[in-house]
């Protein structure tokens, strides 16, 4: 069976090849583009059309090596695309970082308080969630909104263009913060009470499903039939996470990458308020479950400062980066890596410095104690994360840590993360978001029947690597060292 897998990420996006014989599932790439934003007329928003029509090479690709049985999209959260009566495209989706949201947020809470938006769609606060891009509309007097006759988010937007249906993935309209996470529908209640347009919003469908067939026409232009267009989990966090290789449901794993976006699985929503107050987000997940997660920091730090030395001609890979960390005095200083002080790009070695001067603590004076204090401090904070998540969330300690996505392949880090949780972690695998895209498209036509079989075949087909703490340094004396500094 030959799938054809999507992955639309904020820098590039990708076609993979997944060929599943029932049990082993094996990838490769197919196609790869760039995903650069357009600033126009006082916008920063995405080349939607370049984007589709990148996504249609991938296609004409795909075929070329045979017959494609059925093919999924997954991109990042919160964009949509707004069509007009005639199917027609709005203008192009504005990105997420465009500045059209600032104080919307603060605004809406004088219409709904904060606490009531969370209880009813169980959503942390991000000023880029769509709620607040559509408020960003209405308060601007728009006429978008007046127009629209449909709302799609970005992989629905691409599957609209494929099929000319028009519907709604679940996990990624629970990206919005207009989703009631225990219907599992949308939370009309809240859209009327911002009179938003209630009807420019589709139907849900949930992953592994059927959503249609491919448009007549790009089917005769490729040269190929029909084929399907699965619900995958279309959020590509989702589909992270359902490729976790777990064998039991009492995990907590980590999508890791310039960011890292850390959680657990659950059977019910949690929308209390210390759920909120912790910056958690119910978000929706594969069979009904929801996915508790939260962002964290991840290897943007040690990145920023790669970049650093690289202009001042020190140009470490980051292997080298690992193995200078590696042989550098442990615990010499600590950082609180989710510090605002740590988030803007540029000088990073330097600003890691005058953070441990001002907390008087040992100044680093190398690279290679910068880059062990960058790593250790990582590790500290998963700790602090995950302790937070089983005291005040689930009531119960977690058995390991699952690490996914192309972080997974740190050695060192989850070397460090292992001993700093006292668990073992898993790590693996890398393509963790393209493998779930394309195994819940086999379950939506029949070939996976469940998410424990699912997982099984990630562990069938792919290496994962196993990291068991490690005894000689003090790691509690260091985790009260970044309490400290937290408050």
């Amino acid at each position: 069976m030959n799938l054809l897998g999507y992955d639309l990420g904020a820098s590039s996006g990708r076609a993979m090849l997944g060929k599943f014989d029932g049990s082993k599932l094996e990838i490769s790439e197919l196609h790869r583009f760039s995903n650069d934003p357009v600033r126009i007329n006082g916008h920063l928003t995405w080349d939607t059309l370049y984007l589709f029509r990148e996504m249609k090479q991938g296609l004409f690709k795909a075929h070329a090596q045979g017959a494609v049985d059925g093919m999924g999209i997954d991109t990042w959260g919160v964009d949509f695309g707004l069509l007009d009566r005639n199917g027609d495209l709005i203008g192009n989706s504005v990105h997420y970082r465009d500045e059209r949201t600032v104080g919307v947020m603060e605004r809406a809470f004088k219409t709904m308080p904060r606490e009531r938006i969370f209880e009813r769609t169980g959503l942390a606060f991000l000023q880029f969630n769509t709620l607040y891009q559509l408020l960003a509309l209405k308060y601007e007097g728009s006429p978008m909104l007046d127009i629209a006759d449909t709302l799609l988010m970005t992989p629905d937007l691409m599957g609209y263009f494929f099929t000319g249906i028009k519907a709604t993935e679940y996990t990624i309209a629970s990206t919005g913060q207009l989703i009631d996470p225990f219907t599992r529908d949308w939370a009309r209640d809240v859209m009327r009470a911002f009179e938003l347009p209630e009807h420019i919003f589709t139907p849900l469908e949930q992953p592994g499903t059927v959503r249609g067939q491919l448009r007549e026409e790009i089917a005769s232009e490729v040269g190929c039939a029909r084929i399907p267009l699965l619900n995958t989990a279309s959020h590509d966090t989702a589909s992270a996470v359902a490729a976790v290789p777990a064998a039991n449901e009492n995990f907590a794993c980590i999508s890791s990458g310039t960011w890292s976006i850390m959680g657990v699985e659950l059977k019910t929503p949690l929308t209390r308020p210390e759920v909120m107050n912790s910056g958690y987000s119910n978000e929706g997940g594969l069979n009904g479950t929801a996915r508790l997660m939260k962002n964290i920091m991840g290897l943007w730090i040690i990145q920023e400062c790669r970049r650093d030395w690289q202009r001042q001609g020190r140009d470490y890979s980051f292997a080298e980066i690992a193995a200078m960390a590696e042989s550098a005095e442990p615990f010499k200083a600590i950082i609180n890596v989710d510090d605002s002080e740590f988030m803007a790009p540029g000088h990073m070695p330097a600003r890691i410095v005058e953070y441990c001067r001002r907390t008087g603590q040992a100044v680093p004076d190398s690279d290679a104690q910068i880059a062990r204090i960058v790593f250790e401090s990582l590790a500290l904070a998963y700790r602090y994360a995950v302790e937070s998540l089983e005291r005040n969330m689930l009531g119960h300690k977690v058995d390991a840590l699952n690490v996914v996505g192309g972080g997974s392949q740190n050695v060192l880090l989850n070397r460090l993360t292992a001993s700093a949780l006292g668990k073992p972690v898993i790590a693996g695998p890398g393509e963790a978001t393209v493998i779930g895209n394309l195994l819940v498209q086999a379950m939506a036509l029949g070939e996976i029947g469940s998410m424990s079989q699912l997982r099984q075949v990630v562990r069938d087909s792919f290496d994962t690597r196993e990291f068991e703490p490690e005894k000689g340094l003090d790691w509690d004396a260091a985790y009260a060292r970044l309490l400290a500094l937290i408050g």
